[in-house]
């Protein structure tokens, strides 16, 4: 639009998936100096924050030669270290970059003078429904993006948070990073862990990503932050912890308990019962039982992340911190 001054009514973007992809054009401005539109996201069947949003592109001339690729309002800028881009600079990342960079190219040549602005209207807005703030990104959305294809329900937006947040981890030089199963065990672990923002990392489902992500990155101390029935998922080896992707074996529990010399009859109340939560609370010793799981999970733990020191925190159901198991951070480290 900048270079015929015509209106156009749709483009197609090649993507680094390796195909391109038409893209319906909105709010169709143009004059000699800049041409701007907008296009409404669609996230697919993934659950996501940004379905249906409008991302708006401007490109203006300008007096310097080369492109700049800025952010415009509800675009976030970076203020903590181990993002895929440096302190001060906008969230837009370099794949995203990249894209941007080469559609622009493929109209103008590389020495023309350009700025292209990327701007959410509502992006502050929707930045408060995410984990942004706690990674660094402020004031709005990130660009993100490697393939430029939603993948349905594939979670790796979720998975990616993650890898994220213990690149921040690492980058604030913490020693311990805390993974919580949801916010009830989070804040269950921030009442006895008075460590920074950026060691709390809410891991959801993927325990099993997670444990292999801190291995790779030799992170020294890990604690863990579960409530019952989540624990013993865990303790059962099961790299996912939702309902979905494994089965909560309350005779292998009942095994454990069996094992660790519990009698008959507690044994029978724990396969009899109908969840974890159950055998849990109608058992007549809950701190022996809770321990022999806790047990179990660290066990399992330290086989997926070997060399960590690692320690359990058993959130209650009543949202508050219930016991600790395993190998906990010394008071000395940093934040404590």
């Amino acid at each position: 639009m900048l270079r015929e001054q015509r209106r156009v009514e749709e483009v197609e973007i090649f993507l680094p998936a390796g195909f391109a992809a038409p893209f319906t054009l909105h709010g169709q401005m143009f004059d000699a100096d800049s041409a701007r539109c907008f296009v409404v996201k669609d996230a697919g069947d993934d659950p996501d924050v940004t379905h249906g949003v409008e991302v708006h592109a401007e490109v203006a001339r300008r007096r310097s030669p080369g492109l700049q690729i800025v952010g415009g309002a509800g675009i976030g800028r970076v203020t903590k270290p181990g993002l895929a881009v440096a302190v001060g600079e906008w969230a837009i990342n370099p794949a995203p970059q990249r894209m941007i960079a080469a559609a622009v190219h493929s109209i103008f040549s590389a020495d023309e003078g350009l700025r292209v602005s990327i701007s959410i209207p509502d992006g502050e807005a929707r930045a408060q429904k995410t984990l942004n703030a706690r990674l660094g990104i402020v004031g709005g959305l990130s660009i993100l993006g490697t393939s430029g294809v939603v993948r349905p329900l594939s979670h790796l937006a979720w998975t990616d948070t993650l890898d994220v947040a213990l690149d921040v981890a690492q980058a604030a030089g913490l020693d311990t990073v805390v993974l919580s199963t949801g916010r009830t065990s989070e804040a269950a672990a921030r009442r006895v862990l008075p460590l920074p923002e950026e060691a709390f990392v809410m891991m959801g489902d993927f325990v099993g990503h997670t444990l292999d992500a801190c291995h790779r990155r030799g992170i020294p101390q890990l604690v863990l932050a579960a409530q019952f029935a989540k624990l013993v998922k865990i303790a059962a080896g099961h790299d996912r912890t939702h309902v979905r992707d494994s089965r909560l074996d309350l005779g292998r529990l009942a095994g454990w308990a069996r094992q660790a010399g519990l009698d008959e009859a507690a044994t029978k109340r724990i396969e009899s019962a109908n969840t974890a939560r159950q055998a849990l609370e109608t058992a007549a010793d809950r701190q022996r039982l809770a321990a022999i799981v806790a047990a179990e999970a660290l066990a399992t733990l330290r086989r997926r992340a070997p060399g960590a020191a690692i320690g359990v925190l058993l959130a209650g159901y009543d949202g508050q911190p219930a016991e600790s198991y395993g190998d906990w951070p010394k008071q000395d480290n940093r934040g404590v």
